[in-house]
């Protein structure tokens, strides 16, 4: 198990950039789940992604297990602070 806290700097707002971390955890066989104060979510779920709401600024923590782990979380943590 991979626990990262990371300060997210997607540099836009909405859906499309969630959509997009979506279609990039559903890549990994791990378990990947995003954590933002009491609320965790797995990252593979549109529905819960979007229920996150997460925006520039704020920290997250990703935790990834599995096979892939260490690829799932390195991926994640680049795409979530890209800029």
């Amino acid at each position: 198990m991979i626990r990262k806290n990371i300060d997210v700097s997607l540099g836009e707002d909405g859906a499309r950039p969630i959509a997009m971390l979506v279609q990039l955890a559903s890549q990994y066989v791990s378990n990947i789940e995003i954590h933002r104060d009491t609320m965790t979510v797995n990252a593979k779920s549109i529905m819960g992604m979007m229920s996150l709401n997460i925006s520039d600024g704020e920290a997250v923590t990703v935790v990834t297990d599995g096979e892939d782990e260490q690829e799932a979380a390195s991926a994640i943590e680049e795409y979530l602070s890209k800029q």
